[in-house]
């Protein structure tokens, strides 16, 4: 039992040991891993070409706050090539030693040690990289831009060396605005070349600021000075000699101090010259806008006088020849209101309408009666003789149109007559034949509803033919009673359709109801009611209601089949 304990223990003891060995030699691997990592990002480091880079910037020659970032950072390059390096190299070294003594607990702490040193190193590393990388691509910047703008700078001078005129009095002043951008870019080029972009990257902005300004005020110089040089004065010269050519041939403007006018736009164009020497280029683009709105009022008054000259030269003739046949139209017409209204009743005003336009006429041709003598004395503008001319035309077409409007309306009224005479003519026969179509029934009466319509009828048919036999015709009471007429007809002659088929279908229900009444008295009592309703009352609607509900409750489905029967038969049995 002894021995066999003894043997258990040793062989736990080497388990216990092989596992232990085994944990270590993993442990081990881990770290030699991690330290070849370190090596190769330390190597990494070691490869960049930082010093080339320091070597490139070294040949720009910096100065001032360019010199001064770049020191700072180199330092902070020296510091971390020396120490930091040397630093690591220990850290590194140390994990080595645990690593191989089997000290894993302390070598991991050392390894994450060397990272955390390594991790700081590639950030401060990259952040001197990246400064120094700044500086070269300013100094890149500052090359490229210059170029540009020395480019429209160089187009400046040109365009004021070859065209200088274009630029009018405004040129001496643009010539000096050029000299002072071409110093900001002097100062700029010896900034940059001494070695301090940084600085000289802000001369340069103010340069390029002033360039782009500048070269648009050269591009609006042109367009304005034109104006001023020679679209206006030309413009303004053309409008004194049109004027006095008007003046020459008589005309009257209707704008006064026309000619004081034309002097204040010339004043205008001098002040906008004065403003174009000191280049205030804004304040002349907006005289020179009102300017030409002023320029274009002078034309248009002028304009306007001439064309007005055509049309009333036109149209002179043509207004007073219009005013004789309005005249003469209405003239007419009162003949034809005083014949007419011996005939007919007129009930829309047409004798104070007509009244009314001759007065409009009367109106117009006394009107043109004055404006003609003044139009001979040349004392009245044409543009207002023009806008009589229009209204007064205008005026007439309203009358003209009013004027026909009423005479046709005058002729309607024969037609109308004619019309309702020949309507009163058929009422009258189709009342007749409604009666003889009822007589030939032979029916024992009528119920006294209808005969009140039909005498009511008949009554409007004779007040109608006495409205059409009146002295003086109304045919508003004419038509409107012909149309009371035409309602009424159609209204009874569908009561005497019905009436008529009401009876005829009584009849019909009666003979056959009469072979159920011996076996049926409620047929035989509905019989002598239908009778009494049919012979002494006259009452063919509710006779037919009466044997139609007694036939149906013993022979279902005789009514339907009876009144078709007779709807089918209709010609043959009424």
């Amino acid at each position: 039992m002894g021995s066999n304990l003894i043997l258990g223990i040793v062989i736990a003891i080497i388990v216990i040991a092989a596992i232990i060995y085994g944990i270590g030699f993993f442990i081990r691997k881990k770290n030699q891993e991690k330290l070849k990592a370190l090596e190769d990002r330390k190597k990494a480091l070691f490869d960049l070409p930082i010093k080339d880079e320091i070597d490139d910037i070294k040949k720009m020659h910096l100065v001032g706050q360019s010199q001064n970032s770049f020191k700072e950072w180199n330092q902070k390059w020296e510091k971390l090539s020396t120490d930091n390096f040397a630093e690591l190299e220990s850290q590194i070294f140390e994990v080595e030693n645990l690593n191989e003594a089997f000290r894993f607990v302390k070598a991991k702490a050392a390894v994450d040690k060397a990272q955390k040193t390594m991790d700081n190193m590639e950030k401060e590393i990259g952040k001197v990289r990246d400064e120094f990388n700044e500086l070269r691509e300013s100094e890149e910047r500052n090359s490229l831009k210059v170029q540009q703008a020395l480019d429209i700078y160089e187009g400046m001078k040109k365009s004021l060396r070859e065209e200088g005129e274009k630029f009018g009095p405004a040129f001496a002043e643009i010539q000096k605005q050029v000299k002072s951008v071409e110093s900001e870019f002097t100062q700029f080029i010896t900034l940059n070349t001494s070695g301090d972009p940084v600085e000289a990257r802000e001369v340069l902005e103010t340069a390029e600021k002033h360039t782009f300004e500048l070269e648009e005020l050269m591009k609006k110089v042109p367009e304005e000075y034109e104006k001023l040089h020679s679209i206006f004065p030309g413009q303004l010269e053309e409008i004194a000699d049109g004027y006095q050519t008007l003046m020459d041939e008589e005309y009257v403007i209707p704008k006064e101090n026309f000619e004081e006018d034309i002097a204040h736009v010339k004043r205008r164009v001098e002040n906008s010259v004065e403003d174009l020497e000191k280049v205030e280029i804004s304040t002349v683009e907006a005289d020179n806008d009102e300017t030409a709105n002023q320029i274009d009022q002078l034309y248009d008054v002028m304009e306007r006088e001439i064309a007005a000259k055509r049309y009333v030269v036109k149209n002179r003739k043509a207004l007073a020849d219009y005013v004789d046949h309005a005249t003469s139209n209405n003239r007419q017409l009162l003949i034809e209101l005083d014949h007419t209204s011996q005939t007919y009743t007129l009930n829309h005003n047409e004798l104070a309408r007509v009244r009314g336009f001759q007065s409009e006429i009367e109106e117009i041709a006394r009107r043109n009666d004055s404006v003609d003598p003044k139009l001979e004395a040349h004392e009245i503008p044409y543009s207002e003789v023009q806008s009589f001319y229009k209204d007064a035309f205008e005026i007439l077409d309203g009358v003209e149109s009013e004027q026909v409007e009423i005479d046709q309306a005058l002729r309607d009224l024969r037609k109308e007559e004619t019309a309702a005479q020949d309507r009163a003519d058929a009422f009258e026969f189709k009342l007749r034949s409604l009666k003889r179509f009822v007589e030939q029934q032979r029916l024992p009466g009528l119920p006294g509803e209808y005969l009140d319509f039909f005498f009511g009828v008949t009554d409007r048919l004779e007040e109608l033919d006495d409205l059409l036999n009146k002295t003086r015709v109304d045919m508003d009471d004419v038509n409107e009673l012909v149309a009371i007429c035409a309602e009424d007809l159609d209204v009874l002659q569908e009561k005497t359709h019905d009436m008529v088929d009401e009876a005829a279908l009584t009849e019909q229900m009666m003979q056959h109801a009469n072979r159920y009444r011996h076996s049926h008295t409620e047929v035989k009592a509905s019989i002598d009611r239908t009778l009494d309703l049919f012979n002494y009352e006259y009452r063919y609607k509710d006779a037919l209601d009466e044997i139609g509900t007694a036939l149906e409750r013993v022979e279902p489905g005789a009514f339907k089949r009876i009144e078709d029967f007779y709807y089918e038969n209709r010609k043959e049995l009424v």
